[in-house]
């Protein structure tokens, strides 16, 4: 499998795309003044207990005060604060970790009135994003993630990802750790460590620690609520989490941003700096590498899937909702349960690529085409299990129910996408909206195959308005037209019609009798 990400960089926002095999598999899409990132540490200050909740609500800037619950303020909590309390008190000289005396780790089933007083000044990290009405939900066990370790402060337990699974691997990894991590720092290693040498390790270890010691400047020097640690770059965080030595291309279309992730490129795999590309060309980077027909595609209401079939996707409040329908497969096999069994097989390998697609989180309940035999549904269960193994975000899939009824739970860490695909209508002056204009010959191309393959119509006549007409036929013998021919038989014929809108078509056969092409899908924009 190739991969291949691409960044564009825009005045007000970033777009990143990851494809695999040429097929976008991760969209992101930032604000480039978006604050309150996931992983940005701040100097807080306590503003309202919550004893019904046993939380507390705090004061980081946000229109929406931050939420954290006493679970979330972690076993080392006590000691965090007595530092805070003690770095605050002396703003001229920083204070190594080492040199506070543990306290008592907090009680599993203690109170947050116990702990935190309205006013006190804490150290919080952004666990999770505002979301609609919501503030962002806070933590007060601190972690800097890096390539191959994440790094804990006021911690002293090396522990090593569960997906390295050679025992001898993780005795040399913690070996390393252990002999060159400070004293109060905690490690999490990550399974990206695997292999990685000694001189790595040490190189990152000693770069996280660089970066706590700039926070504590930073706490030093800061007013309540101040930032004290942020994220690094959205691009350069994906690249963390995902970076693999197949990538074959990165491209990037921002001169600072190139430099930015070339360097950190260079740090973690100085063999693959190469694959890093400034992208110069006129035509913009997301049309170049067909990003944006892809999105246009993927990320509307109605997607469609392999071989007629498609899913309806509907968000709310507090669930995402996935129909699958069987399109004009439903007349492709005499069979019908190994017919339902295909269609929701398919279902199921778009499915999953849609919730990292989208970043689904929360509850997302999929009404697949019903299975009568038991055995179906548990081939249709194990087959969504594969699929999401390659899946970072933690998930939880039930099996389906009698009514082939599947419930997912998929950690929700920034709200989910909203992208709008529809266009405004180019002949009523924006008063409807109409399917993508780009996507249009795609539409075309469907309608064909259901005309040929299904209906089994050989010699038709397809009028299109005369712009897109020439559209069709620009390129000669490899033109769009000219494919279409080689593919669905030289009886089709194109004819400009000026009485057709500019996104309208028709179709008459032989003896020039309009042909009915509706489907299912249309009825879905």
């Amino acid at each position: 499998m190739t991969r291949d990400v691409v960044i564009d960089v825009q005045p007000k926002e970033i777009t990143i795309g990851l494809l695999e095999d040429n097929r976008l598999a991760e969209y992101q899409r930032e604000s480039q003044n978006a604050s309150f990132a996931v992983g940005n540490i701040y100097l807080a200050k306590v503003r309202k207990l919550m004893p019904g909740l046993n939380a507390a609500f705090v004061d980081v800037g946000c229109e929406k005060e931050g939420f954290i619950h006493y679970q979330d303020l972690g076993p080392q909590f006590k000691t965090l604060a007595k530092y805070v309390k003690q770095q605050l008190s002396d703003r001229k000289h920083p204070l190594p970790i080492d040199r506070v005396k543990a306290e008592p780790e907090l009680e599993k089933n203690g109170t947050v009135s116990d702990v935190l007083q309205q006013g006190q000044e804490i150290l919080v990290q952004i666990a999770k994003e505002p979301i609609s009405t919501k503030g962002p939900r806070l933590t007060s066990e601190i972690s800097l993630p890096g390539r191959f370790m994440v790094l804990m402060p006021f911690q002293n337990k090396v522990s090593v990802s569960a997906k390295i699974k050679s025992s001898e691997e993780k005795t040399r990894l913690k070996q390393i750790i252990n002999g060159i991590k400070p004293k109060s720092f905690g490690v999490i290693i990550r399974t990206s460590a695997q292999g990685a040498s000694a001189e790595d390790l040490e190189q990152e270890m000693s770069a996280l620690t660089h970066r706590w010691d700039e926070a504590i400047q930073k706490i030093m020097k800061g007013q309540l609520p101040s930032l004290v640690y942020e994220e690094t770059s959205r691009a350069v965080a994906l690249l963390r989490d995902i970076f693999n030595p197949s990538f074959e291309n990165i491209w990037v279309n921002d001169p600072a941003t190139f430099t930015q992730i070339k360097e950190y490129v260079h740090l973690i795999a100085p063999e693959k700096a190469d694959v890093v590309h400034l992208y110069e060309g006129e035509m913009p980077i997301l049309d170049k590498f067909d990003l944006t027909r892809q999105i246009k595609s993927s990320l509307g209401k109605t997607v469609s899937c392999k071989a007629g079939a498609y899913i309806i996707i509907e968000h709310t409040e507090a669930l995402h909702v996935i129909d699958v329908n069987s399109g004009h497969r439903s007349r492709q096999a005499d069979d019908q349960e190994e017919n339902a069994l295909a269609v929701d097989m398919a279902a199921a390998d778009e499915i999953a690529r849609q919730m990292r697609l989208r970043d689904m989180g929360g509850i997302v309940v999929i009404d697949f085409i019903d299975l009568a035999k038991a055995e179906h549904r548990d081939e249709l269960f194990k087959h969504m299990k594969e699929l999401m193994q390659s899946d970072r975000a933690k998930h939880n899939i039930l099996p389906l129910s009698k009514f082939c009824l599947m419930q997912i739970t998929r950690q929700r860490v920034r709200p989910v996408m909203d992208v709008q695909t529809a266009e405004s209508c180019p002949v009523c002056g924006g008063k409807h909206v109409v399917k993508p204009s780009i996507l249009f010959p795609e539409i075309l191309e469907s309608k064909l195959e259901y005309l040929t393959e299904e209906l089994k119509v050989k010699k038709f006549y397809l009028h299109v308005h005369p712009f897109v007409a020439a559209f069709l036929k620009k390129g000669g013998l490899f033109s769009q037209l000219w494919k279409w021919k080689w593919r669905f038989g030289f009886g089709m014929h194109l004819v400009p019609d000026q009485s057709m809108e500019l996104l309208q078509y028709k179709v008459r056969d032989a003896e020039h009798g309009e042909v009915d092409l509706k489907q299912p899908i249309d009825n879905h924009v």
